[in-house]
C-alpha cells in the first residue's frame, strides 16, 4: 500500500470513530452554528417569573410623572414606634388611594430607604428639587395602570446604614431593625400580604447599601431588590462583599430567590458610578440576573425620582407564589 493510500485509510478510520463517540454521547455534540470540536454548552434558565420589560426613564428634565394630577390620590401616614434597641423611631408610609375604601384588600409592600443625612421624611418630601415626590409619582402610575397599588413603608436608617457589607449569619443594626420592628409593624398596622413575594426593598445612595445588606442575606424575606446610585467603597469592602457572599451566589437555586432581576441604576456623571460598576462586575461574574442602568444626570434627586418611576412599574409580578 503506498503512502497516500495509507494516510486516506488512516483519516477514514478516524472520521468512524469520531462519529460513533459523537452518536454514542449525544450531550457532547455541538450546538447548531458552534465550532465541530466545542462540547455542548448548557444555556441559562428562565426566570421563575416572566422577564419584565423595562420601562424607558423620563427624560432628565421631565416633571410631569411627579407633578400633581386629576386622579386619585393616596395619603402618607406617620408612625412612631420603639426599635428593639430601645431607641424611639418613626416611619412614613404611603397607602394606595383606595385603601380606606377598598378594606378587603391586602397590598405588597415596597420598603424604601433615603439616603445619608437625610431621614424618613425625604421620600415623601415634595420640594421641587430635593424632593422624592413619592407619594405623587404612585398615584400617577397607579392611575394610569402602570403600577399595582402597594404600601411604601419608608423608614428611618439614620444611624443604623453602614457601608460595611453584611454577611449570612451577621445582621447589621438595620436588618435587625428590619426583621424585628419595621416589617412585622408594618404588617400588624396595615393589610399588606405578608410574604415574600410581595416585599421589595429599594433605597438611594446610602439607602442602597441597606438594600443590599439587608436584601441579599434575607431573600427569605424579600424576592426584589433595587439600587439606585449605589455600591460598595473601596477594595476591602468589595472583596468582603465577595467573599460573604461568593457560595450563595454559586448556588444555582439563588437566581430563583428573585421574582425580578437584581437593579442597580447610575447617572453618567454619578460619585458612586464606578463603586456600582465593581459591584456589578461581581454580580455579573456569578451569573446573578440584572437590570443595569445608567442614565444622564448624577448623584441627584432628578435620578432617583426617574428611577423609582421606572421600577414601580416592574413591581409585584403576576406569576403566582413563585
Amino acid at each position: 500500500m503506498n503512502t497516500k493510500n495509507s494516510f486516506l485509510t488512516l483519516l477514514t478510520l478516524i472520521v468512524c470513530i469520531y462519529a460513533t463517540t459523537l452518536a454514542q454521547n449525544p450531550s457532547q455534540n455541538p450546538p447548531p452554528g458552534a465550532p465541530p470540536n466545542r462540547a455542548r454548552i448548557e444555556p441559562p434558565k428562565k426566570g421563575v417569573c416572566p422577564l419584565p420589560i423595562l420601562p424607558a426613564l423620563p427624560t432628565y428634565d421631565d416633571t410631569s410623572f411627579f407633578t400633581p394630577a386629576n386622579v386619585p390620590h393616596g395619603k402618607i401616614e406617620q408612625v412612631n414606634y420603639k426599635n428593639y434597641a430601645g431607641q424611639e423611631k418613626r416611619m412614613h408610609v404611603y397607602l394606595p388611594p383606595d385603601y380606606d375604601k377598598n378594606t378587603s384588600a391586602r397590598y405588597p409592600v415596597l420598603y424604601l430607604n433615603h439616603g445619608g443625612g437625610d431621614d424618613d421624611s425625604k421620600w415623601s418630601a415634595t420640594d421641587p428639587k430635593s424632593g422624592g415626590h413619592a407619594a405623587t409619582i404612585l398615584d400617577n402610575l397607579i392611575a394610569a395602570n402602570k403600577a399595582k397599588p402597594m404600601i411604601v413603608v419608608m423608614p428611618n436608617t439614620r444611624g443604623c446604614a453602614t457601608l460595611t457589607p453584611s454577611a449570612p449569619g451577621n445582621d447589621d443594626a438595620c436588618t435587625q431593625e428590619y426583621l424585628k420592628d419595621i416589617i412585622p409593624l408594618a404588617d400588624k398596622t396595615y393589610r399588606t400580604k405578608a410574604s415574600r413575594e410581595y416585599r421589595a426593598i429599594a433605597g438611594l445612595s446610602m439607602g442602597g447599601m441597606v438594600v443590599m445588606n439587608v436584601g441579599f442575606p434575607h431573600l427569605e424575606t424579600f424576592s426584589e431588590m433595587y439600587v439606585y446610585s449605589s455600591g460598595h467603597i473601596g477594595e476591602e469592602s468589595l472583596k468582603k462583599f465577595e467573599d460573604s457572599y461568593a457560595e450563595m451566589f454559586k448556588d444555582p437555586k439563588f437566581n430563583d430567590l428573585f421574582r425580578v432581576p437584581f437593579y442597580m441604576s447610575q447617572g453618567e456623571t454619578d460619585i458612586a458610578l464606578k463603586n456600582g460598576q465593581k459591584v456589578m462586575a461581581i454580580i455579573n461574574k456569578y451569573g446573578i440576573r440584572n437590570f443595569w442602568v445608567l442614565s444622564d444626570g448624577g448623584h441627584e434627586w432628578a435620578n432617583w425620582r426617574r428611577n423609582l418611576h421606572q421600577t414601580a412599574q416592574i413591581m409585584f409580578p403576576d406569576c403566582g407564589g413563585k
